[in-house]
């Protein structure tokens, strides 16, 4: 009987659902946690924050423009009118500045020789800017003016003044 109840006792082992310790089996997950901070902290470090300028333009006026204004502003000597064409031609008191580069010489130029009463350079940026023209070219002739530090901006369609 010893013989027949070996076969048995492999069957019951081999057939046995027996809760067996696993802890060893689990997956660690902090080599995965410490990748994550890594990938954190690099996009953290490399990401670009970009200052962006911005130039404050003054609302319009709500009374409408008469005649007598326009003409004041475009024959004032504190004013470096700057025209940009339905082309995108940009000219600096009559005088073409066909780059960015030659836009800002000129401005700088303008603001210097302007003959003030007082003897200070002008302050006033007139930007007439065409309907058609693009408004990168607008924006670029605003900055320039910016950065030869215009005191005061003022931009008007090309079609509210008649020149």
């Amino acid at each position: 009987m010893s013989d027949h109840q070996h076969p048995i006792d492999e069957e019951q082992a081999v057939l046995s659902f027996e809760h067996r310790d696993d802890s060893d089996q689990d997956v660690d997950m902090t080599p995965m946690i410490d990748c994550v901070f890594l990938l954190l902290i690099f996009f953290l470090v490399t990401a670009s924050f970009q200052l962006q300028k911005s130039l404050e333009v003054p609302p319009p006026e709500q009374k409408s423009p008469n005649a007598q204004m326009q003409e004041s502003d475009l024959e004032d000597p504190d004013t470096i009118i700057v025209r940009i064409d339905e082309d995108n031609s940009i000219w600096v008191n009559d005088s073409l500045a066909p780059s960015e580069q030659d836009l800002f010489l000129k401005l700088r130029e303008a603001r210097e020789n302007a003959p003030t009463p007082d003897g200070r350079p002008a302050s006033t940026l007139l930007v007439l800017a065409d309907g058609e023209a693009r408004h990168e070219v607008v924006v670029m002739v605003l900055d320039a003016g910016s950065h030869v530090e215009m005191e005061k901006v003022k931009l008007a369609s090309a079609e509210d003044f008649e020149m």
